[in-house]
């Protein structure tokens, strides 16, 4: 489907360092021998004021810090160093954080279930993972985490802050969280447990109306997307109007299966001359790959509504952009993440790497996501729609950005623990009151299906 060297396999890295025990959302690429790389900054070419700059350094710490320093952690803090100083998502890889990265693509590591990233000091919580103990306990995008149980997060490295968060089964952690808008910080408990993630999920919302859950991009998503766009071929009877493809808080993953999702949508014979799907762009030729759609479409053409907000990222910003350049689907929701860049997990022996950002994704149109997002076709602000019990009727509140709840990241049921301690009958309420966001997608995929019968 696309080319790219075979000694270098790229892959999206969904917005965070590796912490795949707590749900990093980091994809797992494994090169072979780096045999094909620019050797424009080859060892004898280094500055030499600039390496005895460098070696002085390390003699100065050596001699004169008040404890003794080993030189293996010197040389493993230098490296360390050097990567955090490029971008978020360059990093040192340890033998335990390149096991995260395998963990994390294969779907089941344990943890809390956040995708985060360092910002200014502070954890940045990218997305909570459906049906994971964070997304239960009521974390939500855009989070900032400043202190773990009675530890404050300022002044750690994401590594060490990622070790606090793991612990047994069953334990528990007090996560204090800024959130926007929120006056006071909020305690969230929230307890360890294995995450199991089940990326692909599908049901009948009505009158043969599909709805399909993507929460991220691994090994198995594009042939469990087959098989729940079948299933719901099945339980409408042959008859499935259109469909609508939640996006909402997917930070990404393996670039593959973003790139076979979005070809599973478009059939290349229905395109114009341009059939890519995306393409990359970075110094080395390795870096420079591109990924075009193949014929057939799983879904026959049927009308497609992909719903985004600022929680999706990466992968889902492929998908997202693909659909849109090509007008295979309409975009509604909130403007996604913007994490346009590509990562390649690079050797440095048999145990160590480097995880760098070697190149950035373009949409089929041209367009660089990184910093800007996808934008919607249709923008539809998250709200909460209460039910007035005296007037029998839906009095609709715009909520402030804080207050959204990520009610389908449950299968339908909302994410916040102490709105479904309060709501028992939440499954007996309208889908408006659920998920004002989907409410307004099946209503958009009704209209689109009405439109594409008459053509």
């Amino acid at each position: 489907m696309y080319t790219a060297l075979n000694t270098i396999r790229q892959c999206i890295i969904g917005c965070v360092i590796s912490i795949g025990l707590i749900g990093g959302g980091a994809a797992f690429a494994e090169p072979a021998a780096n045999t094909e790389q620019s050797t424009d900054y080859s060892p004898t070419k280094l500055p030499i004021d600039d390496v005895q700059r460098f070696s002085m350094a390390i003699s100065q710490i050596k001699n004169y810090y008040v404890k003794q320093v080993d030189d293996k952690d010197l040389f493993e803090d230098a490296i360390r160093g050097m990567l955090s100083g490029l971008d978020p998502h360059s990093t040192y890889l340890d033998m335990e954080e390149l096991q995260d990265l395998k963990n994390h693509t294969t779907g089941e590591f344990g943890g809390l279930g956040i995708e985060v990233g360092m910002e200014e000091g502070y954890i940045r919580v990218v997305s909570p993972i459906d049906d994971t103990p964070a997304a239960k306990a009521g974390v939500k995008a855009g989070d900032l985490i400043v202190k773990l149980d009675d530890k404050p997060v300022k002044g750690m490295t994401l590594r060490e802050a990622v070790n606090l968060m793991r612990g047994k089964k069953g334990t528990d952690i007090v996560l204090t969280i800024i959130r926007k808008n929120e006056k006071l910080p909020l305690k969230i408990s929230v307890t360890r447990d294995v995450i199991k993630i089940k990326s692909v999920k599908s049901e009948i919302l009505e009158d043969n109306y599909g709805y399909v859950r993507i929460s991220h991009f691994q090994d198995p998503t594009n042939k469990n997307l087959k098989q729940a766009i079948a299933k719901l071929n099945k339980e409408s009877k042959g008859n499935l109007k259109g469909i609508i493809v939640d996006l909402r808080n997917n930070p990404g993953g393996l670039l593959d299966s973003a790139i076979d999702v979005s070809d599973s949508f478009l059939d290349s014979r229905k395109l114009n001359d341009n059939k890519l799907i995306v393409y990359t762009e970075g110094r080395i030729p390795g870096a420079k790959f591109e990924a075009s759609a193949t014929p057939g479409d799983l879904t026959n053409g049927i009308p497609i509504v992909v719903l985004i907000n600022e929680g999706s990222a990466s992968g889902s910003e492929i998908v997202a952009g693909a659909l849109q350049d090509h007008k295979r689907a309409v975009l509604m929701g909130t403007e996604t993440f913007g994490k346009g860049s590509v990562q390649t997990v690079l050797p440095l022996d048999e145990k160590r790497g480097v995880k760098l950002t070697t190149a950035l994704y373009y949409t089929p149109l041209g367009r660089s996501i990184q910093a800007t997002g996808i934008k919607p076709d249709v923008i539809v602000e998250d709200m909460d729609v209460a039910q007035d019990k005296d007037k029998d009727a839906l009095e609709m509140v715009l909520l402030k950005e804080s207050d959204f709840d990520n009610a389908l990241q449950n299968g339908g049921e909302s994410t916040a623990a102490s709105k479904v301690d309060n709501n028992k009958d939440h499954d007996n309420q309208p889908l408006a009151s659920k998920d004002y966001q989907l409410h307004e997608a099946l209503n958009l995929l009704k209209g689109l299906s009405i439109v594409s019968y008459q053509k």
